[in-house]
């Protein structure tokens, strides 16, 4: 430091004033950059799990947060906002701040309680003051107060979705905010692909498909106005089925989205889909969204294999529908199927080396309905951009929350990325679902010799089996399977209560221990035949989901696959054979339409 000076006065004095203004502002770049580095903490012990590219670190900002995580947001101040992935009376929104410095928050607080809610459909964000965030069915803001952790105004509601929501499919409500003053708010498709009879295998799909006129799209608020219904709305973009990852792009002033794909191609028509395909397809599309723009749903969906919109099997042999894909909105991007991406953020911070300046972090939730190859992504990806265009293919930016490979049951991942945000000093803050964890990822290097060798190691990541395709016969987890009951299982019902029957800790119950399976030989044989919809408790936990009918299955094979969910998981419950479900099948005067027994 005294060196420095020394040669400042130097020059200052054998120079003039210019040459003293021209080396004070080179002091003053100096020091600023200096004091940008101080700031940015220590890292946590192996980066808190995490695998970074060259020169990035990560600490731990929280960890085993009550209520877990969903959305995240940061304030100017660095105040940090975690919408619960549980809420409940004062704990809808999680507030934390770091008072030391050290990375890691000292306080934290509770706001924001809108009742029991389910922490599927969860959003946060800061615009203009205000912290807006979702339950599944409401918009709520908060004013912020300048220096408080907490706001100290009351709590208004934006917006309600008063659809009739008895039970509801993909009922999300991200948010997203142009700078003109509008709030995007998308309203997901209560249903897999609109057929006749949801979730049903072989039923043809409905057309023209009436949830499009007030579902499967995006619809365009004011952000300011109180009390708003979607009649207040107009409705943006059409086609879409089930959005979570949402963003405006300020490079570009569009808005971008992330598209999750169909379920079941193997599960309802498994004479046209191997299981392979059924793993690996649909893609889930990264949407440039115009307004006006139709993406595509229920009667096509996107190969990111072939590069093109297919029509979906409900749909096949449909006259309207020949050369309709010519109309529809191209992704400007197709990841591969059940990736589940839960977010989306572009980069606009400095702190980073200037190859991710416009470009897209996406978190990749992590697949549920792989089966039977390992659940696929949990990780950070990163999709470079310039002038609004994607410049190359997709990135591991952070990797190491599943914390095991291979995935075979969504249990089995310690974390799920879930919500992204950016720091005021370019930091990127990460959080999860499965047991709360915050991180904030930092970049300490020299920003001029960021390249190609530091994203060496993260691209080898692209091996392991749940980022790369799987191999059709060597990655087939059913391989020698002979239980009786087990195969049955693995296609019909573990894509969605997992191979282990622990379900996904969210939108589809345990068996394991279940009074539902372990309990009343009939209910459990009704369920199967005429499917469950509505609120249930499992085990202490609220669901609200579909569980389609499979009265499809012959008597034996429902006598199998009950017999195989009541004799393990750790469940020891005696056999059900193929005269009870017959019994309960005539008495519900369901027909019986197996070519089994």
């Amino acid at each position: 430091m005294q060196h420095i000076y020394l040669t400042y006065l130097k020059a200052t004095s054998a120079t003039g004033l210019f040459s003293r203004t021209f080396c004070w502002l080179l002091l003053l770049l100096f020091f600023s950059q200096c004091k940008e580095k101080v700031k940015l903490p220590p890292p946590s012990p192996d980066n808190g799990g995490l695998f970074l590219p060259g020169n990035f670190q990560a600490v731990v900002v929280a960890d085993s947060l009550e209520g877990k995580a969903r959305h995240i947001a940061v304030n100017d101040n660095g105040d940090v906002y975690v919408k619960a992935r549980y809420g409940g009376a004062d704990s809808s929104i999680i507030a934390l701040r770091d008072t030391n410095n050290d990375g890691r928050a000292d306080i934290l607080k509770r706001f924001g309680g809108v009742g029991k809610e389910r922490g599927y459909g969860t959003a946060v964000r800061i615009h203009k003051g205000y912290i807006y965030f979702s339950s599944e069915l409401l918009v709520y803001r908060y004013k912020l107060t300048p220096g408080k952790l907490v706001p100290e105004g009351k709590m208004e509601i934006i917006l309600t979705d008063d659809h009739a929501h008895g039970m509801h499919e993909h009922i999300a409500k991200p948010l997203s905010f142009d700078d003109q003053g509008n709030m995007y708010v998308p309203f997901g498709a209560p249903s897999n692909a609109c057929q006749e009879t949801n979730r049903t295998p072989n039923s043809p799909g409905i057309y023209p498909c009436p949830l499009l006129e007030d579902h499967a799209g995006i619809w365009r608020f004011s952000a300011d106005k109180l009390h708003q219904t979607q009649r207040d709305g107009t409705k943006y973009a059409t086609g879409l089925r089930s959005i979570v990852a949402m963003d405006w792009n300020q490079a570009d002033k569009s808005l971008y989205v992330l598209n999750h794909g169909r379920d079941d191609l193997l599960r309802l028509w498994a004479h046209k889909y191997t299981p392979w395909q059924s793993a690996v397809l649909p893609s889930e599309e990264f949407f440039k969204v115009r307004e006006g723009m139709d993406g595509g749903w229920p009667y096509f969906y996107y190969d990111q294999m072939q590069k093109k919109k297919v029509i979906n099997p409900e749909y096949e042999g449909k006259a309207a529908l020949a050369g309709k894909e010519k109309d529809l909105e191209q992704p400007i991007f197709g990841f591969p199927g059940h990736w589940a991406p839960n977010d989306v953020l572009f980069y606009t911070g400095t702190q980073f080396p200037e190859r991710y300046r416009e470009g897209a972090f996406v978190a990749f939730h992590g697949s549920t309905n792989r089966a039977p190859y390992p659940q696929a992504s949990y990780f950070i990806g990163f999709i470079p951009f310039k002038n609004g265009k994607p410049t190359g293919e997709w990135e591991v930016f952070a990797d190491g929350f599943a914390g095991v490979d291979p995935i075979v049951n969504v249990s089995d991942a310690h974390y799920r990325p879930m919500g992204i945000a950016m720091g005021p000093d370019g930091s990127l803050y990460i959080a999860e679902t499965e047991k709360g964890k915050v991180w904030r990822i930092m970049y300490t290097g020299e920003k001029d010799t960021f390249g190609e060798p530091q994203l060496a190691q993260m691209e080898k990541r692209k091996s392991l089996s749940h980022l790369r395709t799987p191999d059709e016969v060597n990655d087939n987890l059913d391989k020698g399977v002979v239980v009786a009951g087990e195969k049955i299982y693995n296609t019909y019902c573990g894509s969605c209560h997992q191979r282990n029957g622990l379900g996904d800790n969210s939108r589809f119950p345990p068996l394991a221990n279940s009074d539902w399976v372990v309990g009343d030989k009939n209910r459990l044989i009704e369920v199967v035949l005429n499917g469950l919809q509505g609120p249930i408790e499992v085990k202490g936990q609220s669901y609200n989901n579909v569980m389609p009918q499979h009265s499809f299955l012959g008597n034996e094979d429902i006598a199998q696959v009950l017999t195989y969910i009541r004799q393990n998981f750790g469940n020891t419950a005696s056999a059900i054979n193929a005269d009870e479900v017959n019994k309960v099948r005539n008495a519900l005067h369901v027909q019986n339409t197996s070519t089994t027994k």
